[in-house]
């Protein structure tokens, strides 16, 4: 940690207020101290940086096969662009419509992106964050299909009413050509085609252009001579078209399932019907109709035959069948089944011509949750291994945590127990969308996000330099027993479905302990391990906890309320290698309330732990009297201390997870001392009727003793309340209860009157009061295992308005005193491995500190932040977030060298504070709450860095830092790289001498405004983008803008000045060539009379 430099001290001297100082007590800050603050506004910007995952309900796909890169619409409007691993770009149409068609301007470094609201874009990917150049807007037509020929700057756009507008994309400006569709079908046919559904141009002669109607209609269509050469006519809708290169022939997917091939100088009749899933009837009839064809394409080999890939066209009868994509190669069909539906589809090929053999060596599957990529050029067609992090939603995401800036050993770690589990069969090819270029980015911190998801799996992933990479994979359903009969499935379960999905977790990277909670009211605790191990019984730990109704809930500030008799809120039942299912104690039958019984059972067969997390302890809350067990709202691991707490809306249970005991469950009245309104007394589980006060000793061992772990129960069984989803009283009462909403360990005075630091827990509670519970540890090895801790409660040290959201301890100076903890060792190692671990690990931390100087205790809630001066316990400083809003997320983080407090709010703001002054630093209205997701999984960390999801597939990265924003253009990769257009196929001699290779089209000629016209005015309306040098214009300001003028001038002269130089050395070559033949005609002449010439 970064001391603060005096020096860079501009403002912000905070001096304690006299308020703190008037007692002269042991370590309180007097008058004249200060804390120097390095903090200030410039030190903070936000901004997005990237965007990780699949892209969110995908609409359209697009390839160039030159650079390499992969573009994908979304419904949404968003645009994903993909190269190698870890090449990936985010960008946002801003009208949020479905993005329909992509267009790749091949090579060029543009794309062009057509919209549901009849708009058409021109992205401009030569730069790090792309930006649009122009737009245009279709105000009397509807945007059905779009084609951009190979090299061409003409876009043709089919439109509903079925007529084909021509567009100059340099410009963006409409041609005056454009082919009506009364003009494009007979005469004699009255009925309107339909839309258009295909364009495209004969491979072989750029004159043609093939137009495809949704009624069945296709038309050849002159663009020269402005008529159609032929028609051809099929009963069936089409979906799609696709050329054979040589453009003799092509084929139609049509709604019947059935494939039709023409040739082009045959216009009556298909050369050839297929159905390629229906079944042939032996009478020689037509074979039943499948489900549409949606796509189809074709493509060519030199040596062999030829492929034709197709989606859907299944038969009626596969009720229930996954999404299939087929492969027809020669007499071969292979049908690949998909695990979601198929979005879109594109062969790769080895060439952009497409006149020339097309070689095909993979397929790109778009599906509504996946991205696969097939390779064509393997026996079996096997799958490539996706460098993306694309699995992110695999199963939903119900919790986050990030961490910058972690030990440097933990990602090769992970990485080398998380390589075990990657499956096998992938392609042996490298991955073949391999465009872009990464980042320069001078960041090198590790960083670590976790995620927990709806099937209890946690996934650990390496984020750092701006990527994303799956380090490792945790299943902790693995722990229970998953077949469970009708009959005993639990018919008021605290969730219906997903029983096993992570609600909270606790990560301590220093000593890679690892906590997670339930939705079931489970908590497992994890220890990391580099070896494999096969536990023969998974320790198992069950806690009763439940509401004493007829106690005090909380107390009031100023008001006086009369507390029950003392009495305990829950009892334990712990066990050891026994069924969590107590004949004697649990009821499931209907004779009775279920009672200590848990919401999952712990699996009772030897459980095989592969190298990485492996299980330590289970703790699990039972149901009471017939009621389910409160969820758990917060959580905390404590490796130092060997510690594990929880709470929830009855209280907390605090866990020693070396000596697989109980230590402590409390009701969350019973934290409050007697100076409290409410007088309530920690009591030990293990000896309930030992009275209160003092330490607590807390800690015989296990015991199963019947008389040892039940309390003595409220008569208020009538007022407990039930998670009936139909009763709305009891929801009421459960949400006025309080609940433990936060903890943090620490080491501090526990008492106004201490001058020793000494193992302490801070506890916040729902509705503001934030209570201090005082440790007492038996010294370290061997006996801390075998003497027992206690607690003794030291009643409120403050309140807050709003829940408690984050706690956190600065010393005299400013920095903050993170949570003791314990070096890793590998718990599975031999004695000579652990007894050398053990002597390199610092020790135990000493429960008293004497000489220790004054502290700040930081706590934020929903409302308000206060930081007390410690050990005096007075509010020195307080600062009001919000008053119509609330926080939903809050941290104390590290940033520039200094600390701060950063807050989300439920109106979108993000704002940070500086410790201990709370002065606003950063308040910028980012992004509304729109959505719980985003509420459960945003999350700030250490550097400026923070993420939420976005979607339920992606995770947004942004960054309140201004070193990371100045930085940002570095550190993001580029998706454009300069490479050389593959030479055009080679005509040959024959075919160059009559004429039978690939017609050219002067498209300027026939396109342009000295020809064809200028278009209609009201058709459609252009829209300078801002990436654009109008918008560049526009948007330029100040000094940021010159530079961007600068720039831009610049690298337009130099384009300019590099085509004007290659032309004069094109010029002065050619000058020289004719110079020297007609000197040698010259001589050759010379001497020759007229009559000899």
């Amino acid at each position: 940690m970064k001391k603060f430099n005096i020096r860079k001290v501009l403002d912000g001297l905070t001096a304690a207020s006299s308020s703190s100082s008037a007692t002269a007590q042991p370590g309180t800050p007097r008058e004249n101290d200060v804390v120097l603050e390095t903090l200030q506004s410039e030190h903070f910007q936000l901004c997005k940086t990237v965007r990780h995952g699949f892209p969110y309900q995908p609409s359209s796909m697009a390839f160039d096969p030159v650079q390499k890169i992969l573009a994908i619409g979304t419904q949404t409007g968003a645009l994903r662009l993909f190269g190698r691993a870890g090449v990936e770009c985010y960008c946002q149409h801003e009208s949020g419509a479905a993005v329909i068609q992509l267009q790749f301007l091949i090579n060029e470094g543009a794309l062009v992106s057509a919209l549901t609201d009849d708009s058409i874009h021109l992205w401009n990917l030569r730069q790090k964050i792309p930006a649009i150049l122009h737009s245009l807007k279709f105000n009397r037509e509807r945007i059905t299909y779009c084609h951009l020929p190979f090299q061409s700057k003409w876009l043709y756009i089919g439109s509903e009413r079925g007529n084909i507008h021509i567009v100059n994309v340099e410009s963006f400006t409409l041609s005056g050509y454009v082919i009506m569709w009364n003009k494009a079908i007979e005469l004699s046919t009255k009925t309107h085609p339909g839309p258009v559904v295909h364009i495209s141009d004969n491979p072989m002669d750029e004159g043609k252009l093939l137009i495809g109607f949704e009624c069945g209609v296709v038309v050849l269509w002159d663009l020269k001579c402005k008529k159609a050469d032929y028609r051809y006519n099929y009963d069936e809708a089409i979906h799609s078209v696709a050329w054979h290169h040589e453009g003799k022939q092509f084929v139609c997917s049509h709604s019947d399932g059935t494939l039709t091939t023409w040739n082009v100088r045959v216009p009556a009749k298909p050369a050839h019907i297929i159905t390629p899933h229906g079944k042939q009837p032996k009478d020689g009839k037509k074979p039943e109709p499948c489900k549409p064809i949606l796509k189809v394409e074709y493509k060519t080999t030199r040596a062999g035959d030829p492929f034709m890939v197709l989606s859907g066209g299944l038969s009626y009868d596969t009720v229930g069948r996954r999404a299939c994509l087929t492969v027809v190669h020669g007499k071969s069909t292979t049908v690949l089944e998909m695990d979601y539906p198929i979005v879109d589809f594109l062969t790769l090929c080895e060439t952009p011509y497409p006149n020339d053999f097309q070689e095909p060596y993979a397929v790109v599957v778009l599906l509504e949750k996946d991205l696969v990529v097939i390779d064509l050029g393997q026996t079996g067609y096997p799958i490539f291994e996706s460098p993306y992090p694309l699995s992110i939603h695999e199963s939903p995401v119900t919790c986050c945590e990030y961490f910058a800036d972690c030990p440097s050993e933990l990602i090769p770690a992970l990485y080398s127990v998380g390589s075990r589990q990657k499956r096998q069969g992938f392609s042996k090819k490298e991955w073949p969308i391999s465009g872009g270029n990464w980042g320069q980015g001078t960041q090198s911190y590790p960083e670590i996000i976790i995620t927990g998801h709806a099937d209890g799996s946690i996934k650990f992933w390496d984020a750092s330099a701006l990527m994303l990479q799956v380090l490792y994979k945790l299943k902790t359903a693995k722990v229970f027993e998953r077949a469970r009969g009708k009959e005993e499935k639990p018919t008021a379960d605290i969730v219906d479905e997903d029983p096993f999905a992570i609600q909270t977790l606790s990560w301590c990277p220093e000593s890679r302990m690892l906590c997670v909670a339930g939705v079931s009211a489970h908590v497992i605790v994890y220890r990391f391990s580099k070896q494999d191990i096969t536990t023969e019984v998974v320790e198992l730990l069950e806690v009763r906890m439940q509401c004493d109704f007829n106690g005090v809930d909380s107390p009031v500030l100023g008001g006086e309320q009369t507390s029950a008799l003392p009495t305990p809120a829950a009892s334990c039942s712990p066990q050891e290698s026994e069924s969590p299912f107590q004949p004697s104690t649990g009821s499931n039958s209907s004779d009775g309330p279920r009672d200590n019984i848990p919401c999952l059972q712990v699996r009772s067969s030897p459980l095989k732990q592969s190298p990485g997390y492996q299980v330590e302890l289970v703790i699990q809350l039972v149901w009471v009297s017939g009621e389910p067990p409160q969820q758990i709202t917060s959580l905390a691991v404590n490796s130092s201390y060997g510690l594990v707490v929880f709470g929830n809306c009855n209280g907390l249970a605090v866990v020693d997870y070396l000596q697989k005991t109980l230590l402590l469950n409390l009701g969350t009245s019973e934290l409050y001392s007697p100076s409290d309104p409410c007088q309530r007394q920690p009591r030990s589980p293990r000896k309930p009727r030992q009275p209160s006060g003092g330490f607590c000793d807390a800690s015989d061992g296990v015991n199963n003793s019947e008389e040892r772990c039940k309390s003595p129960t409220s008569d208020a069984k009538d007022n407990a309340f039930t998670r009936s989803r139909s009763s709305s009283v009891t929801s009421i009462d459960r949400e006025s209860r309080e609940a433990i909403s936060s903890f943090y360990f620490c080491e501090s005075f526990p008492r106004k009157s201490d001058s020793l630091l000494s193992p302490c827990l801070l506890v916040g509670t729902s509705q503001g009061s934030v209570m201090m519970l005082a440790l007492s540890l038996p010294p370290g090895g061997d006996q801390r295992l075998q003497q027992p801790l206690s607690f003794a409660s030291c009643g409120t040290l403050v309140r807050l308005k709003g829940g408690i959201l984050t706690m956190g301890l600065l010393d005299a100076t400013g920095i903050l005193l993170p949570p003791s903890y314990e070096q890793w060792y590998d718990p599975n190692a031999s004695d000579e491995e652990k007894e050398k671990s053990r002597r390199r690990r610092p020790p135990s931390p000493p429960s008293s500190q004497e000489g220790q100087e004054a502290q700040f205790a930081v706590v934020c809630s929903e409302k308000q932040a206060k930081v007390v001066a410690m050990p005096s316990q007075t509010c020195i400083h307080k600062h009001n977030i919000t008053e119509t809003s609330f926080v939903l997320r809050a941290d104390v983080v590290q940033v520039a060298g200094a600390y701060c407090i950063t807050c989300f709010c439920a109106n979108g703001h993000i704002m940070t504070l500086s410790l201990p002054s709370l002065r606003p630093l950063l308040d910028v209205n980012y992004l509304p709450l729109t959505d719980m997701r985003i509420a459960r999984t945003f999350c700030f960390s250490n550097l400026g860095q923070a993420l939420y999801l976005t979607s339920p597939t992606e995770i947004q990265r942004i960054t309140y830092s201004q070193e990371t924003c100045d930085n940002l253009q570095e550190m993001l990769s580029e998706l454009f790289t300069p490479v050389e257009t593959p030479e055009a196929p080679n005509r040959g001699f024959f075919k160059g001498l009559f004429g039978g290779g690939a017609q050219s089209l002067d498209r300027e000629d026939l396109f342009g405004e000295t020809t064809a016209g200028k278009a209609s005015r009201s058709l459609a309306q252009h829209i300078p983008g801002p990436g654009s040098m109008e918008g560049m214009k526009g948007a330029a300001s100040g000094v940021v803008g010159d530079l961007a003028r600068a720039r831009i001038a610049l690298d337009e002269r130099g384009q300019k000045l590099g085509e004007l130089e290659e032309r004069t050395a094109a010029m002065m070559a050619s000058a020289e060539s004719f110079s020297k033949h007609a000197h040698d005609m010259m001589l050759k002449y010379k001497d020759k009379k007229w009559y000899q010439l």
